[in-house]
């Protein structure tokens, strides 16, 4: 008797159409947000074949850049640097408690738990600028506002992160230290710091890499750095100088990467 010949398939008939329902709806909902925005932003493809030309203009408008203005542009990039690793600093120091009630094992209780997620939320759902124009407003222009929104903007990020790792620690080792009468204070320090060191250095790390390329900008709403220097050059259509910080902040951004990956691979 002849067997009955199989056909393997990686999804049942179930999921393989419920994938293709959800295909079909991101298809749908692409299209008609496209014809939305066609139809009551006046959103228009007509400049599209024009965009080359007008890019190759720019270009040349740029070239060559500027190379005698960095010299002015070393302060505030030092400046750029300084809000980053400043604002990154404070960030982990106001998100290890937030990551402590936020998570699940360690929380003390329900209130603080939704307590944490509440800042974690409006911590991350604030764009870095918006943060800086309130700051701004609250401090004046300069660095503090910058760094102070970083800072901020970064509580999110690192407390939920650092929360998640706090969550899948081995939570015998914290038992097995609080059989021993130890309090609170150090259970925490030598149960659960040590368990999540790694990751917290390489949150910090991953986080300062963020901030410097967010402060770059910064200073298109007043709160310090290159940001300064680049809008006044672009509002002022000086395109020369405007490639060179472009060639500068590039230069930070890649060192920032290099030093950001280093780390991580030693943290591992």
């Amino acid at each position: 008797m002849a067997s009955a010949t199989r056909t393997w398939s990686r999804y049942e008939g179930r999921a393989r159409a419920v994938r293709i329902g959800f295909a079909l709806v991101a298809v749908v909902t692409v299209i008609g947000s496209w014809a939305w925005l066609a139809e009551t932003s006046n959103m228009s493809l007509q400049y599209v074949s024009t965009a080359p030309e007008q890019l190759a203009d720019l270009f040349g408008r740029m070239y060559p850049p500027d190379w005698a203005y960095l010299p002015n542009a070393v302060a505030p990039l030092a400046e750029t640097i300084r809000i980053a690793v400043v604002g990154t600093i404070a960030a982990v120091i106001m998100a290890a408690p937030v990551a402590y009630i936020t998570a699940e094992n360690t929380t003390p209780n329900k209130a603080t738990f939704l307590l944490g997620k509440l800042i974690v939320t409006v911590s991350r759902s604030v764009h870095v600028i918006i943060w800086a124009l309130l700051f701004v407003i609250m401090f004046g222009p300069g660095a503090l506002a910058g760094t102070v929104a970083t800072a901020v903007r970064s509580i999110g990020f690192v407390g939920k992160l650092l929360g998640e790792e706090i969550e899948e620690i081995d939570f015998g080792q914290v038992e097995g230290i609080r059989a021993t009468g130890a309090s609170p204070l150090k259970l925490l320090l030598y149960g659960i710091i040590p368990q999540i060191k790694p990751a917290l250095v390489g949150i910090s790390v991953y986080r300062w890499d963020i901030n410097v390329r967010a402060a770059t900008i910064l200073g298109f709403v007043g709160a310090g750095g290159i940001g300064v220097q680049l809008f006044e050059a672009i509002d002022s259509f000086a395109w020369r100088t405007v490639s060179a910080l472009l060639v500068a902040i590039l230069g930070i951004v890649l060192v920032s990467e290099g030093i950001s990956a280093y780390a991580r691979k030693k943290v591992r």
